[in-house]
């Protein structure tokens, strides 16, 4: 015979949610701040001991809490947050659960500090997980509240063992503590562990503020030195912050920092929709960085999908995955050398490389040779060598004060040429330094986006296979593909249905002659019942581009003409995604005139 159903007691209902909510200290933390934030602090303490393990205690200058009122926020479902089913609907508070902090004093030892601002005595209360804690008692504690946890999961040992070392679960801490600043940059954040500050983290104003102070406080000094500041606004929603540029790339994703509507969350639609707009200028298994803020109406985003409210979901996530990945892919394809698109004279290129009619080869070169491979000049020759001949010695800068004069003011951001260095880098005076290019990269760069225009102007076309290819596939995949026939054929594949659970692939795209006809459709149900879409087409075809691209680019041991490299100079600045080739690597660097004069100890 069964057991019968029962009861369970209030304190092991408490532990069972604890289970959820409490995973680590940091996690403990999270729920402490967020609650901190929602009561309108400016001003937030943490200090730890043995990683938050022996004692977390979190400060705050908020309204605080009246004392009828402390013995419920120890209770289950209990939240000043919402009052009624349609305030699930657009939830503006970080916390609205009421389960934190009885989760919290179930498997802990807590005490409950708070004056509430309109209060002339401040109240304490402990908690220990059951329904019916303690009366307050009067306490001495300025206006605000005080969390105090000690000696987490003392009375689970099981979850106890499953802490790891003093110095991880700080480092969770840290982490924790560190996206709650970015995204709160107008709180003060101070936190002290054993004893010991690590940091005090002063309020900012405005973005740019944040840009030049908690950006290299808490991300590090690198990522706004490669920061490209992004600000766009659509259908009701808006994105911004700031994207690395594809050069700063991690071999973890450390860097990644993303918000909704003031929310840190981990979403696998804003992942790919990210990693998407990065594909075609990081190096495989490279990780791009990012700190984002999506703002869009609480009503179209539900947060009440997990207990710890990691994630998301959005009412319209294929509006939103797409808004992402369009902001994204145009902030990164702009970079930092866009000078606006070329001129309206130079005729198309139907291969979408360079034409090829104006370079000389190097006489008597004793390195490798190759086919000529003169690069486009949409200006005449003239226009290049007299901006040339302008940047000698004497022409553009003072010799005794070394001050750009007005023959510099209207250099382009790559400058003008004035050396090739070892046959493979363009060496270019631009207003603020010295420009190094690899002219490979840039080249291949250059020729790779003007095919993928190309091939876009000519669609995808299918390319009928010889002998048609059956796969055998699950029948609710099957479905996917017969509703999506159309979509398919866009995508210059052809393809019919054959039973409840078999497709015959008949056309794929001509670019892709040869390809796993299999594979390829596999790869493309799959990325259909996941994400709704697949670029998995554009991506391969971009691989087969890609490799076109640098077989057809300029090679290292090539002598170029003064006006050919100021022509690919050009080209690369009106070239998207011009600051990296398509393997990933810089197409050029600069050193400004400050870090020159370090290098020659000038000025000491």
């Amino acid at each position: 015979m069964t057991n019968r159903i029962r009861q369970l007691p209030a304190q092991l209902v408490n532990q069972i949610a604890a289970g959820e909510v409490v995973e680590r200290p940091a996690s403990v933390a999270k729920e402490l701040i967020e609650n901190s934030l929602d009561a309108g602090a400016d001003r937030i303490e943490i200090d730890a001991e043995r990683g938050g393990i022996k004692l977390l205690r979190v400060r705050d200058n908020g309204e605080g809490i009246a004392r009828e009122d402390l013995a419920l926020a120890l209770r289950r479902h209990a939240t000043s947050k919402i009052a009624e089913v349609a305030d699930l609907q657009s939830i503006a508070t970080l916390g609205f659960r009421g389960e934190a902090l009885p989760s919290i004093a179930s498997v802990s030892r807590l005490e409950l500090s708070s004056r509430h601002r309109d209060a002339d005595q401040a109240w304490c209360i402990r908690g220990d997980g059951s329904d019916q804690p303690g009366e307050p008692v009067p306490a001495s504690h300025p206006v605000g509240t005080t969390v105090q946890v000690r000696d987490l999961f003392y009375n689970t040992p099981a979850r106890r063992k499953f802490l790891r070392t003093d110095k991880t679960e700080l480092s969770h801490l840290e982490q924790l503590v560190r996206r709650v600043a970015l995204a709160r940059c107008d709180v003060r954040f101070r936190l002290t562990h054993n004893g010991r500050l690590l940091f005090d983290l002063s309020p900012v104003a405005g973005e740019g503020g944040t840009a030049g102070n908690r950006l290299k406080e808490l991300v590090g000094a690198g990522f706004p030195e490669h920061a490209l500041t992004l600000d766009q606004t659509a259908v009701g929603m808006r994105l911004h912050g700031w994207v690395a540029s594809p050069g700063f790339s991690r071999s973890q994703s450390d860097l990644q920092f993303f918000y909704v509507n003031g929310r840190m969350v981990r979403d696998k639609l804003v992942a790919h929709a990210v990693r998407l707009a990065y594909q075609d200028v990081l190096h495989q298994g490279r990780h791009p960085a990012y700190v984002l803020y999506l703002e869009l109406p609480p009503v179209l985003v539900d947060i009440n999908v997990h207990p710890a409210k990691h994630e998301v979901r959005f009412r319209e996530g294929r509006q939103v995955h797409d808004f992402i990945f369009r902001a994204l892919h145009r902030r990164l394809a702009e970079g930092r050398t866009q000078a606006g698109p070329a001129p309206a004279e130079a005729p198309p290129v139907a291969t979408g490389m360079p034409d090829l009619g104006s370079a000389r080869s190097m006489p008597e070169d004793p390195g490798p040779r190759q086919r000529p491979m003169p690069l486009r000049v949409a200006e005449g020759p003239d226009r290049y060598r007299s901006d040339f001949e302008s940047q000698r010695p004497g022409s553009s800068r003072d010799a005794d004060t070394g001050q750009e004069n007005g023959a510099d003011a209207g250099l382009p951001p790559l400058g003008y040429a004035l050396a090739q260095l070892q046959g493979v880098y363009i060496l270019a005076q631009a207003v603020d330094g010295l420009v190094i290019v690899d002219m490979h990269a840039a080249h291949e760069r250059i020729g790779y986006e003007r095919l993928k225009r190309s091939w876009e102007e000519g669609a995808i076309r299918g390319q009928p296979l010889l002998v048609p290819v059956m796969v055998q596939v699950a029948p609710w995949e099957a479905d996917l593909a017969e509703s999506n026939l159309e979509l398919f054929r866009r995508l210059g594949v052809g393809l019919d249905r054959m039973g409840e659970g078999s497709l015959v692939v008949r056309e794929i795209p001509a670019l892709l002659q040869g390809a796993d006809a299999e594979r390829l459709l596999r790869d493309l149900l799959s990325d259909f019942a996941v994400h709704g879409r697949s670029e998995r087409i554009r991506e391969e075809i971009n691989g087969v581009l890609a490799t076109l691209a640098c077989h057809r680019s300029v090679r290292a041991n090539r002598r170029l003409e003064p006006e050919e490299m100021n022509a690919l100079l050009r080209d690369l600045e009106r070239t998207e995604r011009a600051d990296q080739c398509n393997h990933g690597r810089p197409t050029w660097i600069k050193l400004s005139g400050q870090e020159l004069d370090r290098l020659f100890l000038r000025g000491r």
